[in-house]
């Protein structure tokens, strides 16, 4: 069954590449939906897929990438939305 999560990342999560790195993390777990930095700090996502996937990548995202110092993750369940594609918006 397809579940939607709703994810706030927030720490030393821009200018870390982290946005990149989930699109590629998305995309090894057959994820879609989309990333995006939040307006102060931060970042949100909102990933569909299978929820073993789902909680893999929210595990991933406690960690993010290399240079990221993630101090707190949210994710909440929500409505499916019908993504095609897992992207990055500006």
């Amino acid at each position: 069954m397809i579940r939607h999560y709703n994810i706030t990342i927030k720490g030393k999560v821009q200018g870390v590449n982290y946005r990149a790195n989930a699109q590629a993390m998305a995309h090894k777990l057959d994820l879609t939906g989309y990333v995006k930095n939040l307006p102060k700090s931060g970042v949100y996502a909102e990933v569909e897929g299978k929820e073993e996937k789902i909680n893999q990548f929210i595990e991933w995202c406690n960690t993010g990438p290399q240079l990221a110092k993630v101090t707190e993750v949210k994710a909440e369940e929500s409505d499916v939305q019908g993504f095609q594609t897992f992207e990055i918006k500006r």
